[in-house]
C-alpha cells in the first residue's frame, strides 16, 4: 500500500512550482542574458608559459583547483590546455609523458572574449564550439579571466534562490519509500 501523503506533497509542490512560473517571479529574462561577462564573479586566469612541461602544468591545476590553464607567450594567450585535454591527448603521448611541453597538447588559439561582451555572447561561442572554458582577455590578448560554464551556472541559480535553496533531494521523481516484490 502506497502511502498518499507522499503524492499529495508532491502534488503541493508541483502545484506551488506552477503558480511561480504562471505568475511571472521567475527573474530570468533575455535582458539577464545581455549582461557583459565583467558583472560575473570570474576568477582571475591561472597563467603557464609557452614550453612549460606538462608535469608542472598538471601540478598547478591541482595545487590550485583550477580546470583550466591559458598558455602564454609573450604575455598574450596563444593557448588553452583543460582537464579535458589532460584525459584525451595524455593518452596519445603515455609513453613521452616526461618529455611533453603544454605546446604539444594544449588547444592552440583559443576563441576568447573581452569583459566587455555579453553573456549572450560566451553561451553562443561555448555552444557552438562546444567549450566549457573561454579565455576573458584585453584588448592587446593578454589574459584577464577564465569564464567557465559553472560560472554561468552560478549567475544564473542567483535568479532562482528559494527554488534551488528548497530543491527537494530527488526532485519530481515518483515512487515510492519502499520496494515490494520479490
Amino acid at each position: 500500500m502506497v502511502d498518499s501523503t507522499y503524492f499529495d506533497q508532491f502534488d503541493d509542490e508541483l502545484r506551488t512550482m506552477h503558480e511561480l512560473m504562471d505568475d511571472g517571479s521567475i527573474g530570468l529574462t533575455d535582458e539577464s542574458l545581455r549582461v557583459p561577462i565583467s558583472t560575473l564573479n570570474l576568477k582571475p586566469a591561472v597563467v603557464v608559459q609557452s614550453g612549460t612541461p606538462v608535469e608542472d602544468c598538471i601540478g598547478t591545476m591541482v595545487a590550485r583547483h583550477f580546470g583550466c590553464l591559458l598558455v602564454v607567450e609573450d604575455e598574450q594567450v596563444c593557448g588553452i590546455f583543460t582537464e579535458r585535454d589532460a584525459l584525451l591527448r595524455l593518452v596519445e603521448h603515455a609513453n613521452a609523458f616526461e618529455k611533453l611541453t603544454i605546446n604539444d597538447i594544449m588547444t592552440p588559439d583559443p576563441a576568447s572574449l573581452s569583459a566587455t561582451d555579453t553573456l549572450e555572447t560566451a553561451l553562443k561561442t561555448m555552444n557552438q564550439g562546444g567549450y566549457r572554458h573561454l579565455a576573458v582577455v584585453d584588448s592587446l590578448n593578454k589574459p584577464t579571466a577564465v569564464l567557465s560554464v559553472k560560472d554561468i551556472v552560478s549567475y544564473i541559480i542567483d535568479f532562482f534562490p528559494e527554488d534551488v535553496l528548497n530543491l527537494p533531494p530527488h526532485p519530481l521523481r515518483l515512487g515510492t519509500k519502499h520496494q515490494h516484490g520479490a
